[in-house]
């Protein structure tokens, strides 16, 4: 049978500040993400199950990308652990909000990166993911192919 390959989108707000950056970005500020997941596999062919043509189930994958990246990433402010923000990420998180200290700079690049990880360890077996689109804004986004990595 054919490997198929199915995508399914997802949308989070998230905040983040690029330490050392030149530019406008070295400020606190907010994106829309819109992140697609695209994986591969073969379709289940067994008659008797449940999922008879699916290569996963999009609520599947809609329950891995939420747990992993959605729920942890949406209206929370990424900073990178080793800037000088530290002290406003621990004020903010004093203050209740949520606040993710990652162990890199949170660029587009990066965090596509990160979430790429995250998805692929709860994949089933026979599931690869074949790529991941981060798009920061209508006309930047980062992608992500396994064959290239």
């Amino acid at each position: 049978m054919s490997k198929i390959r199915i995508t399914k989108q997802f949308t989070f707000e998230t905040g983040h500040a690029l330490y050392g950056y030149d530019g406008k970005c070295r400020n606190v500020h907010g994106h829309s993400y819109k992140l697609s997941v695209t994986v591969i596999g073969k379709p289940i062919a067994d008659a008797t199950h449940v999922k008879l043509g699916m290569v996963i189930d999009f609520g599947d994958l809609k329950k891995i990308v939420k747990e992993e990246i959605v729920d942890p990433f949406d209206h929370a402010t990424v900073f990178n652990k080793n800037t000088p923000h530290v002290d406003l990420a621990k004020e903010l998180m004093d203050r209740g909000h949520k606040v993710i200290l990652a162990d890199y700079q949170p660029t587009s690049e990066n965090m596509v990166i990160d979430f790429s990880e995250k998805i692929k360890a709860r994949l089933p077996k026979n599931i690869q993911l074949h790529s991941l689109k981060l798009r920061e804004t209508e006309t930047a986004f980062a992608e992500w192919f396994a064959m290239d990595n």
